[in-house]
């Protein structure tokens, strides 16, 4: 059986590294990368790091407006699935390269697998959520990773090839936790002491695009008197430049990091304060408090479970939640046991009998 996965942007370089792994043992895959996110410190360095096979084809096809963007990558789909002839196509998560990769499969009658199915924020003002609830109604096999998401799914009536695998991006952080202890030099250049810190993300555009927002975020991390560690997104640093906000001394700014560097930050981390969906599971895999700067999640099981507060854009929300949000309750196994990868594969092989 011939499969094409389509990756295109930072999660889903993760994502694949546990699922191709197991792919390839049984399976003819194909790599397709969209070039989504095309700087090297956020594309080609994961493929490195995560050993990752290089992508069958890269399709180059950078940033843009969402329509031309995934108007770009539905043409150039297209011609690779005709000439490919896959079994089916497998996508990740809610990017625009998800969206197109199971458009432009479904037009030619090609099965689509959707890795990360039936996350919901029910924002639809968010990109996410529509390339989400539109992939997981053109899928013919939506493997979600939590029982929230299968209950999203059974309520919008989508029950056929619904099956709970689990997380995959948990399989990443068992694969690579080990290893990324390799980068605990990163500490010493930094000058900070394990649990000693912030670790810090902003990249989502309702955050980087509003001024209010995140001048909101920024002066609250300048008035938390913590050591900060911010990796700075490359939009995120255009962003502060042109509103003309300016950081505390307080707050480490630094370029962005590899998975690898990513991992070993979450592990020695006090509290992790984000605004990704990801970053959001991966505190949860490395049992840190998790600051969400958003209005809502689709890791709704994170809040539940008391690991995760959502506190938005509001400045003493933020302030408040890194002086004083501890969880109480112990973790559970909510995003499964860590196999998700090879379920897909038994799942595949199963369905082919």
């Amino acid at each position: 059986m011939k499969i094409i996965t389509v990756v295109g942007a930072r999660p889903q370089f993760i994502k694949a590294a546990p699922v191709s792994r197991e792919l390839r043992k049984y399976f003819d895959e194909k790599l397709v990368h969209t070039g989504q996110h095309y700087d090297d410190n956020m594309s080609k360095i994961f493929f490195e790091e995560l050993g990752i096979p290089l992508p069958d084809y890269n399709l180059k096809i950078g940033s843009g407006s969402h329509g031309k963007m995934t108007g770009e990558m539905l043409e150039k789909l297209e011609e690779i699935y005709i000439n490919e002839k896959p079994d089916c196509v497998l996508v990740y998560g809610d990017t625009n390269s998800t969206l197109a990769g199971a458009l432009a499969a479904s037009k030619l009658l090609i099965p689509v697998i959707h890795v990360e199915a039936g996350l919901r924020s029910y924002n639809k003002a968010m990109p996410e959520e529509q390339n989400r609830i539109l992939t997981d109604n053109i899928s013919k096999l939506l493997l979600v990773p939590t029982v929230d998401a299968e209950k999203n799914l059974k309520n919008e009536g989508i029950t056929e090839g619904v099956y709970n695998i689990g997380d995959v991006m948990y399989d990443a952080v068992l694969m690579f936790k080990e290893i990324s202890k390799s980068k605990e030099y990163l500490l010493e250049d930094l000058n900070i002491l394990p649990n000693k810190y912030i670790l810090t993300t902003i990249h989502r555009a309702e955050n980087t695009n509003d001024i209010n927002r995140l001048k909101n975020i920024i002066e609250a991390l300048n008035e938390s008197n913590e050591v900060v560690i911010l990796p700075l997104h490359p939009r995120t640093k255009k962003f502060v430049s042109d509103y003309g906000l300016t950081f505390n001394e307080n707050i480490k700014i630094i370029e962005p990091i590899g998975y690898l560097e990513m991992l070993m930050l979450e592990s020695n981390a006090k509290k992790i304060v984000t605004d990704s969906g990801g970053v959001q599971k991966e505190a949860y895999f490395m049992g840190k408090p998790c600051i969400t700067m958003r209005d809502e999640t689709e890791w709704v099981e994170t809040v539940e479970v008391g690991w995760n507060i959502i506190v938005g854009t509001d400045k003493y929300a933020i302030i408040d939640a890194i002086n004083n949000f501890n969880p109480k309750s112990k973790q559970e196994l909510i995003f499964g046991d860590g196999r998700a990868s090879e379920k897909i594969v038994e799942l595949l092989k199963k369905l082919m009998k």
